[in-house]
């Protein structure tokens, strides 16, 4: 098996796992357990608290002392563990507790899936700007086939759902300790600084403003990802109060529509290497601002009937909207750093989408949703929310614009092994 085919095994099953149960933890719990909504909000939140401190700890130990692969397949061994003991789980509390945990295990894995992978591709002399983006295109078709595949099984109510996941992240864990080794790039450095020792180098990036500006913007966007994963299913849904929509496809069906927008990033993701080149990162992350302004204003004007040619649309900008801020944002932060740092790099912007960002997305959209868009009788002005997400999005564009300061060099990104911004000597 080459290189490529396995590091495509590799990605496909990442995102599997996820897929085999994210969708449809919903349904899980409100039609099997008949739990509360309230607590169901906190199930979400186990990826946010988790992505906070997990991505860049073993970001840390992936530089410093254990080979990433190897941390990469104990993590999901250990989650895997976790899932298959989720369906004795018969209280909501319980449930958050061993969600939790398995988000601890999980979680790192999306920054250390990018760090293998980059370096098994560069010890094989490949190019991560052109040669990643069709790999990790077999992430997002895992998720898309673990979705069907539950759906297709009649699982979606069922605990069965995480027995899927569970053996899913075995079998990439033990799969994991076949790929070609990934030894700690700083491991034997001489002469470390006290914050070298402690694996802390990463976070000076933040003392430059060009990353530290980065860094906050991939905070936002992490918002932003996190406004349309937790309310778009739900959207389509109300609409099932309607009369005149509650037969309509979009109603009857709303994971299949909802999945467009994952069949789109496979397309978006194999065009990320010409739009890096053409028009740099600053650019491309600009795109996909924009993207999220129309993601939310074609949900906002959208319906089940005359108006699903909008909600399709706004699936398909989603795969603009994602990809080219999240896997442009990983090879940028791949070009910009040093080799020694590389892991725990990724675990820092993995932090700021995933950890910070879920967790500001997450809560405050839910305070602002209770609070000026809920009626009294427990509708949502689906309308006036969405225009208020898009406008959130236009705003974090305009700043963008004025704030990030980088200049496209082609050739830097032709070649992604640029002079990095923070080396071994000044840490």
């Amino acid at each position: 098996m080459n290189t490529k085919l396995r590091l495509i095994v590799l990605s496909f099953l990442q995102f599997f796992i996820w897929g085999s149960w994210l969708i449809t933890i919903g349904a899980y719990w409100f039609q099997t357990k008949q739990w509360s909504g309230a607590e169901f909000g906190a199930i979400f939140s186990t990826m946010g608290i988790a992505a906070i401190f997990m991505p860049s700890l073993m970001g840390i130990v992936a530089d410093k002392w254990v080979n990433a692969e190897k941390l990469f397949g104990v993590l999901h061994i250990l989650g895997g563990i976790v899932l298959f003991t989720v369906p004795m789980v018969d209280n909501p509390t319980s449930m958050f507790w061993v969600m939790l945990l398995n988000m601890i295990f999980y979680m790192p894995t999306l920054a250390l899936s990018i760090a293998v992978s980059y370096s098994v591709l560069k010890s094989k002399g490949g190019d991560v700007v052109k040669d990643y983006p069709p790999i990790r295109v077999w992430g997002t078709i895992g998720f898309i086939v673990a979705m069907w595949t539950v759906s297709l099984l009649g699982i979606e109510k069922s605990a069965s759902q995480f027995y899927v996941a569970a053996g899913a992240a075995i079998l990439l864990g033990i799969y994991s300790f076949t790929l070609p080794a990934c030894p700690p790039p700083s491991k034997n450095a001489q002469g470390r600084s006290f914050v070298d020792a402690l694996g802390l180098k990463s976070f000076a990036l933040l003392r430059d403003t060009k990353m530290a500006t980065f860094f906050l913007f991939a905070l936002l966007l992490g918002a932003a990802l996190q406004l349309t994963n937790a309310y778009g299913d739900t959207f389509l849904h109300d609409f099932d109060k309607v009369p005149a929509y509650q037969n309509t496809l979009a109603v009857r069906y709303p994971a299949i529509i909802m999945s467009i927008s994952q069949i789109s990033e496979t397309l978006f993701i194999l065009a990320i290497p010409f739009f890096l080149r053409r028009f740099g990162i600053k650019q491309v992350m600009f795109f996909s601002m924009i993207a999220w302004v129309l993601r939310f204003g074609l949900f906002a004007y959208g319906n089940p009937g005359t108006g699903l040619w909008m909600i399709i649309l706004s699936c398909i900008v989603y795969g603009m909207a994602f990809d080219f801020f999240n896997i442009s944002g990983s090879l940028f932060v791949e070009t910009q750093t040093d080799s020694s740092i590389r892991a725990s790099a990724q675990g820092l912007f993995m932090m700021m989408t995933n950890g910070f960002g879920a967790v500001l997305g997450s809560s405050l959209s839910g305070i602002i949703i209770q609070n000026y868009f809920t009626m009294a009788d427990g509708t949502k002005d689906w309308h006036s929310i969405w225009l208020t997400f898009a406008l959130y999005s236009l705003v974090i564009a305009v700043l963008f614009v004025i704030l990030f300061k980088h200049k496209h060099n082609p050739q830097t990104t032709v070649n992604a092994h640029p002079e990095p911004l923070l080396t071994v000597e000044q840490a």
